[in-house]
């Protein structure tokens, strides 16, 4: 853990513009201390939460900003604690189910007020997860997306195109059978990357709320609208559409199979980007496609894990605390802190500016004008942890073995009985 003031850092560059924002907004008299406790451990995203901070601190000279770092393992350890005996003033965290045990326990304070007027409509993608009991708990600074990542020039040899529905989607995917190839690759010996299928499919089956309820443990895993968003997977594994074995790699070593051209496409966050493009796959063969609708009533909801600043309950500075989020979520902000030499991820304020990266813009798009219906953080980030793992087991098995899925959504529904009593 290190500590270290506002004032060291006063000499960091780019504060002009954010400082006469700041005395427009009238925030320009803040005083007294500002504690704020990050997990932001890694050496860009603590350039990033550091230079914030001596932003900050020059657009409030009168104000003490300490910054506290703290490993970001150690800190999922540390935070119930911290924020019940010596609550700093933010705090760093996570969107959704997330925040929500410190929000029922009264450890985060409501921001409702933050999201009035404006940031609203500029941060409308996000306002779902952030939101628990009607109320605001927290703001986003950063997220990005998920979606299919599939080779341009192999749907071009094939004379495929992006798909728009599930049956379009399933007539790529025979194509792509047919000439030797599989639809999919997947790494699930780590069990997680099996949620991104379940949420998608869940979502575009039965939509964001009913998603965010069945994580929320509102809804039995038996109930027949669960069990319709498996017959919908049923359907690409009878296809045969994805790669053998998958069980028996990770993602990172499922990627070959897109790159050597046996399999077309992955479901993945924009992480995979990076690597993809490391083996050779260059703009003109890698290319994106939002997760096709399947139920024309649903709106389209997103995964794209969010990472969220909040106030203790227990802050001493709540003024510049509501201050300094703000400050956070202003579209100057978001768009210095996720360009491609900082967190290289995507603002979550509309009215910012993307890096020139053809997927970052995409996802960009997609998040801020094309998911009408919620942004979803992930399965094991929406669900308890423990029902998170029973549920991925499940994920898996059912992938290797459909006919087992009575058994398997039986366990589940055991398993929810038990973990949200």
């Amino acid at each position: 853990m290190t500590s270290l003031k506002s004032t060291v850092l006063g000499l960091f560059a780019g504060t002009t513009m954010l400082a006469g924002a700041a005395l427009a907004d009238g925030h320009a008299k803040l005083s007294g201390d500002l504690v704020i406790f990050s997990d932001m451990s890694n050496p860009a995203p603590r350039a990033v939460m550091e230079g914030m901070v001596a932003r900050f601190g020059e657009m409030h000279p009168d104000l003490n900003v300490e910054l506290t770092v703290i490993d970001r393992e150690a800190y999922k350890t540390q935070i119930r604690n911290f924020l019940t005996a010596d609550a700093p003033d933010v705090a760093n965290w996570y969107a959704a189910n997330r925040m929500r045990p410190y929000v029922d326990a009264g450890l985060f304070e409501d921001v409702s007020d933050i999201w009035e007027g404006t940031l609203s409509d500029e941060l409308a993608s996000t306002k779902g997860a952030m939101t628990l009991d009607g109320k605001q708990w927290g703001v986003p600074y950063t997220y990005y997306q998920w979606g299919v990542y599939y080779r341009k020039d192999i749907y071009e040899e094939l004379g495929l195109t992006e798909p728009t529905n599930f049956d379009e989607m399933k007539s790529n995917c025979q194509a792509l059978i047919d000439s030797g190839r599989k639809c999919f690759t997947l790494g699930s010996k780590f069990l997680w990357t099996t949620a991104g299928w379940f949420d998608y499919l869940n979502m575009r089956t039965n939509g964001y709320d009913f998603h965010a309820a069945l994580t929320g443990g509102e809804i039995p895993w038996t109930d027949d609208r669960v069990k319709a968003t498996f017959a919908n997977w049923k359907e690409l594994l009878d296809m045969g559409a994805f790669i053998d074995d998958h069980t028996a790699y990770s993602w990172q070593e499922s990627l070959p199979f897109v790159v050597n051209g046996d399999a077309a496409a992955i479901l993945m966050g924009n992480f995979a980007v990076a690597p993809l493009r490391e083996a050779g796959l260059d703009d003109t063969k890698l290319d994106f496609y939002q997760f096709p609708a399947i139920n024309a009533d649903v709106a389209l909801a997103e995964d794209a894990p969010t990472d969220t600043f909040h106030i203790p309950a227990n802050a001493s500075n709540k003024d510049a605390a509501r201050a300094f989020l703000k400050f956070v979520v202003s579209a100057e902000n978001q768009t210095m802190i996720n360009a491609g030499d900082a967190l290289g991820q995507l603002p979550v304020n509309s009215k910012s500016s993307v890096d020139d990266d053809k997927f970052l813009k995409e996802g960009f798009e997609m998040l801020s004008s094309n998911s009408p219906g919620g942004v979803a953080q992930f399965f094991d980030r929406d669900a308890p942890a423990e029902m998170a793992k029973v549920a991925m087991e499940g994920f898996q098995e059912f992938m290797v073995k459909p006919d087992n899925l009575d058994r398997i959504l039986s366990k589940l529904e055991r398993a929810r009985a038990r973990i949200y009593r």
